[in-house]
């Protein structure tokens, strides 16, 4: 009879814990997120970092005279989509990081950025999913 017990018990267990691993991941699926790349350009001046919430973001190249210091590629989730805010304060301390004082964004999209097939195999469903990519490049006023 204990044999049946301490058997029971440990398939609980199992149980249990698979259950808070599927919640865990079921939550962590369901947030916002905003993910950058930064690449520095070659054979530019590398100045020192500057405060994020002193650079701009702008939507067209300004007229007042600049070198471009790198690029910032950002992938943004579109269920649940993240705040524009948040979108921004991204583009903002990846183009610190570089020292820039603006990102001049010039590519703000929404794309498929990966697929998924399911069900059996003599009745798939293909489904796609959607992300926002942004490019900005980052600027030093001269």
């Amino acid at each position: 009879m204990p044999v049946r017990h301490s058997r029971w018990s440990a398939r609980l267990k199992y149980s249990l814990l698979a259950a808070g691993l599927c919640s865990a991941l079921l939550a962590l699926s369901g947030c916002a997120t905003v993910d950058a790349q930064t690449t520095a350009y070659v054979g530019v001046e590398h100045p020192a970092p500057t405060l994020a919430s002193q650079v701009e973001v702008l939507r067209r190249e300004p007229d007042r005279p600049h070198i471009r210091l790198g690029e910032i590629l950002v992938d943004a989730s579109l269920d649940p989509a993240p705040p524009i805010t948040d979108v921004e304060q991204k583009l903002r301390e990846e183009g610190a990081k570089l020292g820039g004082n603006a990102v001049v964004v010039v590519y703000d999209h929404i794309q498929p950025v990966a697929a998924y097939v399911s069900g059996p195999r003599w009745n798939r469903d293909f489904q796609t999913v959607e992300g926002r990519k942004l490019k900005g490049i980052v600027i030093k006023y001269q």
